[in-house]
C-alpha cells in the first residue's frame, strides 16, 4: 500500500480532530453492538476519550470486554459515489478512568469546550471518562485509497 499524501494525511487529521460523532463498536454477549457516541481525542491521537453513562450498552459492554473500535466518516453530501467518502475506523482497548483529580479536571475542561451542552452529565453519577488506546486504525480516503495504521503511524501523522 502506499504511503499517504499529503492531502491523506489532512483528511484524516480532520476526520479524528474536527468530527465530534463516531459509532462506538463493543462486544455484547459475543456479539458487534455499535452506538453513537461523542468523542475527544488527545493532541497526539494516542487516545480517544468518550463521557459515558454506566447505565448504556457500550458501558456495561466495555467493562466486560475492554476490545473496541471507534469509526468517524465523512457526512454523507449526497454525491453520486458514496464510497468516496473518507472514514476512519480505530481499534484498541478502553479504560474507564476516575471521576477526579488533576486529569480528570483537564479532560472535563475539554470535553466541555468541544461540548457545552453536555454540563448536565458531570451532576450525575453515573457518567465517567474512559481513554480508548489505538492500536491499529483503517483509514479510507476515497474509493481504492485504503491506509492501514498502527498505533505509531497515527502518532506520526499527528506530529
Amino acid at each position: 500500500m502506499a504511503a499517504m499524501n499529503a492531502e491523506e494525511r489532512a483528511l484524516l487529521l480532520a476526520l479524528l480532530r474536527e468530527l465530534r460523532v463516531a459509532h462506538l463498536g463493543t462486544l455484547r454477549d459475543g456479539a458487534p453492538m455499535v452506538s453513537m457516541t461523542l468523542f475527544l481525542p488527545a493532541a497526539d491521537l494516542s487516545v480517544f476519550h468518550v463521557h459515558v453513562s454506566r447505565l448504556a450498552w457500550h458501558t456495561q459492554d466495555m467493562a466486560r470486554d475492554p476490545r473496541v473500535a471507534l469509526s468517524m466518516a465523512q457526512s454523507d453530501d449526497g454525491r453520486g459515489d458514496p464510497f468516496t467518502l473518507a472514514r476512519v475506523t480505530l481499534r484498541g482497548n478502553a479504560t474507564r478512568l476516575p471521576n477526579d483529580g488533576a486529569a480528570f479536571d483537564a479532560l472535563k475542561r475539554g470535553w466541555l469546550a468541544r461540548y457545552p451542552a453536555s454540563a448536565i452529565n458531570f451532576e450525575l453519577a453515573d457518567f465517567s471518562f474512559w481513554a480508548i488506546r489505538p492500536e491499529s486504525a483503517r483509514f479510507v480516503a476515497g474509493f481504492g485509497r485504503v491506509h492501514n495504521l498502527s498505533a505509531r503511524a497515527l502518532a506520526e501523522a499527528a506530529a
